[in-house]
């Protein structure tokens, strides 16, 4: 099963919100199968932006931390078909890089995208978006973290 990581997600791992939500995404993260994570560009991108204006950090810093994250899992290109099928999204109450991500990841043949900040339980193409840090975990979330050895 493939899963894609919103740019909170990251951001968390980055430590932006804190070192208690650090910790959960960065554990989040490492309990993952690696070959089934999948993280859209658009998401580097929001990343790259949100480490240099909320965080403070060189545009050096950022630019290592996002290359740390391509380098760790696959990427989704923003293909302009995903481009056109976000736009038909946005008419549901996401923003259009939202709406990007969540087609990205419906590209990618994904069964989930993490995020905290989307609509948890929505469904698009095949592809439930699930807040990971949820107090209790979604049946697909926990079928995916037990797939680790």
């Amino acid at each position: 099963m493939r899963v894609a990581l919103d740019t909170n997600v990251l951001a968390y791992a980055e430590g932006v919100n804190g070192s208690a939500m650090k910790k959960a995404a960065l554990e989040l993260v490492e309990n993952l199968p690696q070959s089934s994570v999948v993280l859209p560009v658009q998401a580097l991108g929001e990343l790259f932006q949100l480490l240099v204006r909320k965080a403070g950090r060189s545009p050096v810093e950022a630019r290592r931390a996002v290359l740390g994250w391509r380098n760790a899992f696959a990427l989704m290109e923003t293909s302009p078909e995903v481009l056109l099928a976000a736009l038909d999204l946005t008419t549901r109450q996401f923003s259009i890089w939202d709406a990007v991500i969540l087609c990205a990841a419906a590209e990618a043949d994904c069964r989930l995208l993490l995020s905290e900040d989307m609509q948890d339980g929505f469904v698009w193409k095949g592809v439930t978006v699930v807040n990971p840090f949820a107090k209790s975990k979604h049946p697909l979330l926990q079928a995916i973290l037990s797939e680790r050895p």
